[in-house]
Parts: structure tokens; sequence; C-alpha cells
């Protein structure tokens, strides 16, 4: 299993990682480097542990917004699929009642050609 070293703060962790993870891990790292980088900076000293769980904070409500957004798309993903089987059953209703409007005429004009093929009113 690989192991890689994420620096957060200026203290190095060692991790190990899935194959082929390392470059993601290392990534997710240097995004919760850079927050708490700039909470330091907003606030100054106020504790290692006291930052951490405010950039964790920060990734949690990230991570809940994206729930939520996601949520969101995906009712309107069902709402759209809702409405194209709607339309969908009402073309095919609408079809229907074409081709039964259709054999109607067609059965009118084949009485017709019948009353002038035989010379009948």
């Amino acid at each position: 299993m690989p192991q890689i070293a994420v620096t957060i703060d200026g203290k190095t962790y060692r991790m190990a990682c899935g194959e082929g993870e390392e470059d993601h891990l290392l990534g997710l790292g240097a995004g919760l480097d850079a927050r708490v980088t700039e909470l330091r900076g907003s606030f100054g000293e106020i504790g290692d542990l006291r930052l951490m769980v405010m950039a964790a904070l920060m990734v949690a409500d990230e991570l809940d917004e994206a729930k939520n957004r996601l949520a969101a798309a995906e009712a309107d993903v069902a709402e759209l699929r809702e409405r194209e089987a709607q339309s969908a059953h009402g073309a095919r209703a609408g079809d229907a009642r074409l081709t039964e409007h259709l054999l109607g005429v067609s059965e009118i004009v084949e009485r017709i050609a019948a009353k002038l093929e035989t010379g009948r009113p």
C-alpha cells in the first residue's frame, strides 16, 4: 500500500492510501493546508486544534452545500424525466386519435369510391 507525506500547517503527516490515490490525497492535503493558512492569517495564533476544527467545519459546510445542490439537481432531473414521460404518453395518445380519425376518413373515401365505381349516388 503506497504511503505519502501530507504537509498541513507546516507539519508533516505520513499516510497510507490506495494504489493510484496518491495525487488525489496530496491535493486534498494541499487544499486543507491552504484553508488552515488562510484561517491563521485571519485569526492569528488561536491554536492548532482550533484551526483544524475551523478548517474541517469549512469543508463540511461546502460538502453540505454540494449535497444540497446535488439533491436539487437530482429532483430537477426526476421532474424532467416525468415531464418527458407525460409528453411521450400524450404524443402516443394524440397519434392514436389521429390514426382513428384517418381510418374514419379512409372509410368515407372508400365508400365514396365504391359509389363512384358502381355509379350509385
